[in-house]
């Protein structure tokens, strides 16, 4: 039997190549990379066969054009290319198993009734462990005859049965049958692909805690352990180390003065002195030197006030920098900070920001001020320019605190989230859910912006209730429903959704 894999060549269309042996160590998720997807293929015998093998086209084709790798057996490798018998069900488990470092999740599709056996017993011979979603092909009104009838409505039913039997967590469509081509489903895949690179980033993911917790934030602190047994890594590197590194950096290094230019290229910098601006650089050099040799790709950094007593700038320009690019970093060695910023930005493929909640908005129940001091990314801001850290100026010097990234944020939909390891009862817990930041007038220092959220005062209780801190991250897009099934489904944290 020959196994193949499908995926999109230049040109969009289908290609056939022999499977690659898979790796070792499965890679950690990049946000712009394309999303492989195994697909199953469902048929019954006592159903037409034919709708199998155009039900299998036309996925493959829905997969394509919304830029979407697919890995599924070909007509020549099972009848139609789909699975119905044991023999079927093996052949699609050692093709997903010999491309289990690229599958981030699988397809099942039913565009007849389908073989629910095969389906499960694929799926666990398989042995992948990433989100699964259930599709089920619509029924045609006018051709329910005998040739043409598909009853996957009924069928995907049976399908998720036998999946809960065998204890395999998956996701439904929005609605029950959709034709792969339709916009539903079309809108049903792209939040899909979003859940399985939450998953996929998160199970593989290293934070990079740069320095300790500042002694008075008691709110930021968390377990390795728990955090751990979701496979994510702590790797820590004491802030001696990064300012002794930076000692030995001369200003005229070629390396530092490409990183002062990619600074200077990324804020406006009027007013900030030059002194500070090479602190900055050299800062910058040294984090992106170490995040490289330990492998990491989001970072925690301490800050108040040991960076600015000690070395005389903010790190905040540096972390901007770096969340802009959609690699987060989080103040305060928040690493939960960290861990929510890197899934909003992983769902989102955009950028993510961590935020106070922080003030009333006058007298309206729905209404916020959501601020920080401030290293949120530019992609945050209506206009950006470097500042001093005014709160910290007051105990340190304002010529030790430059290089904060302040201006309002923009107008637009966001989504919050907030992570966090619970001791007591071993997990981890969080909330996610929806809003946006508006319009409305803020005169203030650092970075801030006004946000509405429906029902905002049940989910502040919910808060305070559930002890959660004051960090919470955000994006600027609509994806709470998918950080949430990511979350809660395939991870089994518990996560509260805010309607």
């Amino acid at each position: 039997m020959r196994i193949h894999k499908l995926e999109s060549n230049a040109g969009g269309k289908l290609t056939s190549k022999r499977s690659a042996r898979p790796v070792s160590r499965p890679p950690r998720s990049n946000p712009h990379e394309r999303v492989t997807l195994g697909v199953i293929v469902g048929n019954r015998g006592f159903f037409p066969g034919h709708l199998a093998s155009t039900g299998r086209d036309d996925m493959l084709k829905a997969l394509s054009e919304e830029g979407i790798d697919a890995i599924a057996l070909g007509p020549e490798d099972s009848v139609h290319g789909a699975v119905e018998s044991r023999d079927e069900a093996k052949a699609c488990a050692a093709l997903f198993r010999a491309n289990a470092d690229k599958i981030a999740g699988v397809i099942v599709t039913l565009p007849n009734f389908g073989d629910e056996r095969a389906i499960a017993e694929t799926l666990r011979m398989a042995r992948l462990d990433v989100p699964v979603l259930i599709h089920a092909t619509a029924d045609d009104p006018a051709r329910m005859g005998i040739d043409a009838r598909r009853d996957a409505f009924c069928g995907k039913m049976s399908a998720c049965n036998v999946l809960t039997q065998y204890g395999i967590p998956y996701s439904l469509t929005s609605l029950h049958t959709q034709r792969p081509e339709s916009d539903s489903f079309r809108a049903d895949l792209r939040s899909f692909t979003s859940v399985c690179r939450v998953v996929r980033g998160l199970k593989h993911a290293r934070i990079g805690a740069i320095g300790a917790r500042p002694a008075a934030f008691k709110t930021v602190r968390f377990s390795e352990k728990i955090l751990e047994a979701s496979g994510i890594a702590v790797e820590p590197i004491d802030l001696s180390e990064i300012l002794g590194r930076i000692d030995r950096l001369a200003n005229d290094d070629p390396h530092v003065r490409t990183k002062l230019d990619e600074i200077e290229a990324y804020v406006s910098t009027d007013g900030i002195p030059s002194e500070a601006l090479m602190k900055m650089a050299k800062l910058g050099l040294v984090i992106d030197r170490w995040m490289h040799e330990a492998d990491v790709t989001v970072s925690a950094i301490q800050c108040w006030t040991s960076m600015e007593e000690f070395f005389g700038v903010v790190p905040c320009t540096i972390m901007s920098m770096m969340s802009d690019v959609n690699l987060p970093s989080a103040c305060e060695m928040d690493v939960c900070g960290t861990i929510s910023m890197y899934a909003l930005t992983l769902a989102s493929e955009t950028p993510s920001a961590l935020l106070d909640w922080n003030n009333n908005y006058g007298d309206d129940p729905n209404k916020a001020v959501c601020f920080h001091c401030s290293n949120l990314p530019k992609a945050f801001f209506e206009d950006v320019q470097m500042d001093y850290q005014a709160i910290i100026a007051g105990t340190v010097g304002r010529e030790n605190t430059y290089g904060t990234v302040v201006g309002k944020v923009k107008a637009n939909p966001m989504t919050y989230a907030r992570f966090s390891t619970d001791d007591r009862s071993g997990r981890i817990r969080g909330y996610v859910g929806g809003g946006r930041f508006t319009n409305d007038p803020l005169a203030t220092f650092g970075g801030a912006g006004v946000v509405e959220i429906p029902r905002l005062q049940e989910l502040l209780r919910f808060i305070c209730e559930k002890g959660f801190e004051h960090h919470v991250a955000g994006t600027m897009a609509t994806v709470a429903d998918s950080v949430h099934e990511a979350t809660s489904r395939y991870l089994g944290w518990d996560v509260h959704k805010h309607a």
